[in-house]
């Protein structure tokens, strides 16, 4: 896949690979973390708590795609 149009990449395959990687681990955690606050009948805050590792593997997978 290439950069988006207008946009210069500056990732090398290596370093796209690793936030691929990154990402979709990220996002196993975050659902490994959903899962168990659920089935724990924890609290909201506990759950909300579960958005920063499907913000970081977002981000990771993003930055993959693009290449930045």
């Amino acid at each position: 896949m290439r950069a988006m149009p207008g946009i210069v990449g500056n990732l090398g395959p290596r370093q796209r690979r690793r936030r691929l990687v990154m990402g979709v681990v990220m996002l196993a955690v975050g659902v490994g973390l959903v899962i168990s606050v659920v089935a724990l009948g924890a609290g909201r805050g506990w759950r909300l708590l579960a958005m920063l590792p499907f913000w970081a593997g977002a981000l990771g997978l993003f930055q993959a795609r693009a290449e930045t």
